[in-house]
């Protein structure tokens, strides 16, 4: 995963499913695996902030940002 600010490293939800409730809670496993180094080949090397958004029904939605 090259460029100066990597996206969407795993592919996201049309790559892994939508995990009904529990989107954020996936998206920030994938942040916590980047910021210790273990996503395997979709390492984004140097990695060191990561940000998951997430938006449901209605007024639903969350940010978390994730620094190392």
């Amino acid at each position: 995963m090259t460029g100066r600010l990597p996206a969407n490293p795993s592919g996201g939800l049309l790559s892994k499913g939508e995990p009904l409730g529990a989107s954020a809670l996936g998206q920030v496993v994938e942040l916590t695996l980047q910021l210790r180094g273990d996503a395997g080949p979709r390492q984004v090397p140097g990695a060191r902030t990561g940000l998951a958004h997430t938006v449901g029904r209605g007024a639903n939605a969350s940010v978390v940002v994730l620094k190392r």
